[in-house]
């Protein structure tokens, strides 16, 4: 499939609407971004590689990352509902729909919603509904600058720059914890010919966040015949949807990538160990294990404060690229690429 065909094909599917390359368009729920990460304007966002030597880094230098304190209220309604803490699981079945609910809004048309109950309540003088109108504005607003102004939950650029390079024809490629799977998509556009295996132990996520991820959003990646670019979606990729424990998978060592995304900083420092361990367990002798989390600064500090209700269901931390990154080597691997773009740090390892 060509450029060309490739956006004509997919036009219009899930509401969306052809993007060329280089180009950038503003969907209500999202950005199509086909623009280049190694451009001047991008490049701001992109530092790769900052530590030289990660035998000499120590947790003394690095220390311990921030931990997100800030509960969400259904997870505080249900533990007083049940008199004990929140499992893990019931906490991320509560996260990915309240997540999801975020990623299908129209956002314009929710702006437009949010000013009208805030002045409603104003209007009332209802102190109660001028609080809740108020919050409202303030997630719906932060939301449509994240996700869709400046793009960092997804960030493709971003994510294109951590990404490339890996030797890695035709892989196959597991993702842990996969919600919707957008990192393995994005791997399998910029690696021709993957076969992708997402895996994630809540149902709603294969069913739910895969199933309504649109078909319209464009991945730009590489044509495996000519090496130029070349645009893909959803349906294009060979896709299989696991719901499992990662404990529990019958895989082994087969893998070419194993990747997790926001996967490491949901377990306290006595359990990293067994997280890294999952990547290793499925990988193929030279494979590479490919982690992300969000990085700490301020602004996602806000983040996780303003939007705790959406986000903050389960244990979470925020880390610097070198706390990550001495996790992973502590545990085994050796580094091969690292870094961090607007949001997120991103690490590239081979067992050692």
């Amino acid at each position: 499939m060509n450029v060309n065909a490739g956006t004509a094909a997919h036009a219009g599917a899930g509401g969306g609407s052809a993007v060329g390359l280089d180009q950038t368009e503003l969907m209500p729920q999202y950005r199509a971004d086909l623009r280049s990460h190694a451009s001047r304007e991008y490049q701001k966002f992109v530092c790769l590689n900052p530590v030289n030597d990660w035998s000499l880094l120590t947790w003394k230098e690095v220390g311990k990352p921030y931990e997100v304190k800030t509960v969400a209220q259904d997870r505080k309604a249900w533990e007083q509902e049940h008199g004990s803490a929140m499992d893990a699981h019931t906490a991320w079945t509560y996260f990915n729909r309240s997540f999801h609910q975020w990623f299908v809004k129209d956002v314009p048309a929710e702006i437009d919603r949010s000013k009208q109950n805030f002045f409603q309540g104003l209007k009332a003088f209802r102190m109660e509904e001028i609080r809740e109108g108020l919050g409202e504005v303030v997630r719906i607003h932060l939301w449509n600058y994240v996700h869709r102004i400046q793009d960092g939950i997804w960030d493709p650029r971003g994510k294109r720059a951590l990404f490339e390079g890996l030797d890695a024809a035709k892989p196959k490629i597991l993702f842990l914890g996969a919600a919707e799977g957008y990192e393995a998509m994005q791997l399998a556009a910029m690696y021709p010919g993957a076969e992708v295996v997402l895996v994630d132990y809540d149902e709603y996520c294969r069913s739910t966040r895969f199933a309504e991820f649109p078909e319209s959003y464009p991945f730009l990646g590489e044509n495996p015949r000519t090496g130029g670019p070349q645009v893909y979606y959803k349906p294009d990729f060979n896709i299989e949807y696991v719901v499992s424990d990662i404990r529990r998978l019958p895989f082994g060592k087969e893998f070419d990538l194993v990747l997790s995304v926001g996967l490491l900083e949901h377990f306290p420092d006595e359990m990293k160990p067994e997280v890294v361990d999952w990547h290793r367990r499925f990988l193929k002798p030279g494979g590479y294990a490919i982690l992300t989390t969000p990085r700490n600064q301020l602004r996602s500090r806000l983040f996780y404060r303003i939007m705790a209700d959406v986000m903050n269901h389960t244990y979470r931390e925020l880390m610097t690229v070198r706390q990550m990154g001495l996790y992973i080597y502590e545990n085994g691997f050796d580094i091969c690429r690292h870094g961090y773009i607007k949001v997120h740090n991103g690490v590239v390892a081979k067992v050692r």
